[in-house]
């Protein structure tokens, strides 16, 4: 069966200026007619009176033909899927069904920028026919530029009739949910002094046999070398094992995300906070399918999901609310980085924008022992902008014994982590 006919048109979704009742072209002949209609009654010219009469009958008899086929339309939208990452796409399916088309049915989906409806295949669509059983389906692809809690529509449709002598808008149907995540990338290696570093939270000792050293052993995985596969574990496990290197236990670690305003620059998805939200959604990640148990605070101490892993393995219900949590995730109008505690038990890993000497002396306080921090030069994100170089906060916290790299608006995440891992300083303008 042929699809129903249904062609796009140009221009960016929005809240048309549409107005309600008589085009310019109705009205000019609902003008016209009227003018007609007294020159032929003073002319009494009544053949000339019948011609007005059915052109003032005509825009007016356009006018109720709209009116009812704007009853009749329904719509129903589908986001598939309606939770996804920055820079992936969904798609947006919009039934319309409802009685024949008298006129033309022009719509447009109300979508927000930050959605990304793209140029190509803007959300606008022009209705010639609406079968009764199957409707029209409009379809449209939607790309998100910039994480958050979006809304797609309500549709707004013009309803005209055949000679397009009036018209009337209507919205249809409320608005769906698109979630839209930040984006993350799969980072490699762990620091040498964070968490267990082998798959495992903290030391996992496994006895096996009385007399023999405890050793720590996991299951096999791809890529482990064979001479480090232990035999005996493998026998009483009935699977292959191999052993891990020795290390003291290790609490849970904690990513600091600072989410200050007045800490970072940049605007919209090209913004040293959307770098720093993804940096730490992708470092959340990583640890957690490493097998170390993660919590993920803000600059203030509040946890933004309950705390993640503590076994091999991603679970998707505690990645999900914490990925849910930071699609969310807005800015706060706290000025400085005291707080509680950070990991007494643990380690830390923070990401923090602009940073005084004064900010440095309050995450030290929080942080008596040593951690791991992202500095993000946040200068780079708006050249414009002044602000403390991210070199001087790199060199105090180094000071007090902490693994710093320096992260600026060309650095891509990966580099930023595996020079965290390596201890090597980051050179300045790496490129994505």
């Amino acid at each position: 069966m042929a699809a129903p006919r249904a062609t796009g048109s140009g221009g960016r979704s929005g809240r048309p200026r549409w107005s309600s009742g008589l085009t310019v072209r109705g009205r000019c002949l609902l003008a016209g007619g009227i003018a007609t209609g007294v020159s032929a009654v003073v002319l009494d010219e009544r053949d000339l009176l019948r011609l007005a009469l059915f052109v003032v009958a005509l825009p007016l008899l356009s006018l109720l033909v709209a009116a009812v086929t704007r009853r009749v339309v329904r719509a129903d939208r589908t986001v598939d899927p309606a939770r996804v990452s920055v820079g992936a796409e969904c798609t947006v399916d919009v039934r319309l069904s409802g009685g024949p088309l008298v006129g033309a049915l022009r719509v447009a989906d109300t979508v927000p920028d930050a959605a990304g409806p793209r140029p190509s295949a803007p959300p606008r669509f022009t209705v010639h026919r609406l079968p009764p059983r199957t409707g029209v389906l409009l379809r449209y692809p939607l790309r998100p530029v910039l994480r958050g809690d979006h809304r797609v529509g309500p549709l707004v449709a013009r309803v005209t009739d055949p000679l397009g002598l009036a018209e009337f808008p209507r919205r249809y149907g409320g608005a769906d949910r698109l979630l839209v995540l930040p984006a993350t990338v799969d980072l490699h290696g762990l620091p040498s002094a964070l968490g267990g570093g082998e798959g495992t939270p903290g030391a996992v000792v496994a006895h096996q046999g009385i007399g023999e050293p405890d050793v720590m052993v996991r299951p096999y995985r791809s890529g482990d070398e064979i001479r480090r596969v232990h035999w005996r574990a493998t026998a009483r496990h009935d699977e292959l094992m191999v052993r891990l290197e020795e290390r003291p236990w290790r609490g849970e670690i904690t990513v600091l995300l600072d989410r200050r305003d007045g800490a970072h620059r940049g605007d919209g998805p090209s913004s040293s906070l959307e770098y720093g939200v993804s940096m730490a959604a992708s470092i959340a990640l990583h640890l957690v399918r490493a097998g170390e148990p993660v919590t993920v605070v803000t600059e203030d101490g509040a946890a933004l999901a309950p705390r993640l892993g503590g076994s091999s393995g991603l679970p998707a219900t505690g990645a999900d609310e914490l990925l849910d949590a930071l699609a969310t995730l807005r800015v706060s109008a706290r000025t400085t980085l005291d707080g509680p505690l950070l990991a007494p038990s643990g380690d830390v890993v923070a990401i923090v924008g602009e940073t005084s000497s004064d900010d440095v002396a309050a995450l030290l306080e929080r942080r008596p022992a040593s951690g791991h921090a992202v500095v993000l030069d946040v200068a780079s994100w708006d050249d414009g902008a002044t602000a403390r170089p991210a070199d001087a906060t790199a060199a105090d916290l180094r000071r007090a014994g902490w693994h710093v790299t320096v992260a600026r608006a060309d650095t891509d995440p990966r580099t930023s982590w595996a020079d965290l891992s390596s201890g090597r300083r980051l050179v300045p303008g790496a490129a994505r």
